[in-house]
């Protein structure tokens, strides 16, 4: 998948022959995709490709355009406040970058912090929803990474801007970052800037002000990063929906240990910068840095090569990496240092009450979805 770090690099800020020669191609490469997507979406728009439904409520947590924007720390959040109301949710993904027969790095990582929860991947959601709520019981479905899939209905769809990059370069694929038109956010019932910790008051206002000439209809919301420990390396699951052990011990260290600390960091996902962003908030000194395509599958040459970066990083003394790569490394060293990871989730920025208040409103058809569940084993 392309990178956000790679875009800003190679294809914005790079000036020379090459580089022009590099945004020429992309940018012809640009026309027959926003073909395809304003053809696919006009398909839905004017029911030609019909949207199918469920009986449960859905809500869908996706991006406008590729690349980390932290919509697995809301996908959690979100599970979290239903399960906490007796609610039963299921998640339902395409499955990303997973190798056959097994479960792709963001159903791992979730699977860590929801273990009760199923977690279904399949490219036809559709058929996914619904056999959660067969064979699951689910009332209320979860869509991750889902606002291009048009063809399960949701009730709720929440987008996600990544404040390092909230507009994608202004362009499509390949030439930047965008899946459809910055315009099509108007489909959009809740935008979330996350990552706006890292902005100053001016530039959420700027980002927010244009958010609400695009979707003018949609909620608006911002998020921060908090990071809640460091985590440690012990067994992983071989699917998604194994019970797992993170490997923690009363001997951890905390957060502030990285203040001051030396370290190697590396990750493989759709946004480095922004781990890298939250590394040096943290205080931590990046003495090496490696990045990995995003949903990179490490095998046993990059652990061979990690090993051996990090033994040459003399002056470290941990190694880093994202709780999404972590989930993947069945190790507790690399190269002789500990492997730590950071352990995230949301800091919300904003009030809750109107975000609550939509969500409040899926309680009645989840609980319709369990009596019309018993009615028909009754029966």
């Amino acid at each position: 998948m392309l990178s956000a770090t790679w875009h800003r690099e190679r294809v914005r800020e790079s000036h020379g022959v090459a580089a022009c020669l590099l945004r020429a191609s992309l940018g012809l490469a640009e026309w027959p995709y926003a073909w395809a997507v304003a053809a696919r979406n006009r398909s839905y728009d004017n029911g030609k490709s019909p949207i199918r439904r469920v009986a449960a409520p859905v809500v869908s947590v996706g991006n406008l355009s590729v690349g980390g924007t932290g919509k697995t720390p809301l996908v959690a959040w979100l599970a979290q406040w239903f399960l906490d109301r007796g609610v039963r949710v299921a998640l339902v993904s395409r499955g990303y970058g997973a190798a056959a027969g097994e479960s792709n790095d963001e159903a791992r990582e979730l699977a860590l912090r929801l273990p009760d929860v199923p977690h279904l991947q399949n490219r036809d959601r559709h058929a996914a929803a619904q056999q959660a709520i067969d064979q699951h019981g689910a009332q209320l479905i979860l869509l991750d990474d889902a606002f291009q899939h048009r063809r399960l209905h949701r009730d709720l769809d929440i987008v996600l801007l990544d404040g390092l990059d909230p507009f994608g370069g202004e362009r499509l694929l390949p030439r930047g970052l965008l899946r459809e038109p910055l315009a099509n956010l108007s489909r959009a019932h809740v935008v979330v800037l996350t990552r706006a910790d890292l902005l100053g008051p001016e530039m959420r206002d700027a980002i927010r002000k244009r958010v609400q000439r695009l979707a003018p209809h949609a909620l608006w919301l911002e998020a921060g990063v908090r990071v809640d420990r460091l985590l440690r390396h012990g067994s992983l699951p071989a699917t998604a929906n194994q019970t797992v052990s993170d490997g923690l011990s009363p001997a951890m260290p905390s957060i502030e240990t990285l203040r001051g600390l030396p370290i190697g960091a590396f990750c493989g996902i759709g946004n480095p910068a922004g781990f890298q962003r939250t590394l040096e908030r943290l205080g931590a000194t990046i003495v090496g840095w490696r990045e990995f395509p995003d949903h990179h599958r490490f095998d046993a040459k990059d652990i061979g090569s990690l090993d051996a970066w990090s033994a040459e990083l003399t002056a470290a003394q941990a190694i880093v990496c994202t709780r999404k790569d972590w989930v993947k490394l069945d190790r507790g060293q690399l190269g002789g240092r500990p492997l730590w990871a950071l352990d995230i989730s949301l800091a919300w920025q904003t009030p809750l009450s109107a975000l609550e208040e939509r969500l409040e409103m899926l309680g009645p058809r989840a609980r319709d979805v369990a009596s019309a569940t018993t009615t028909k084993k009754t029966d």
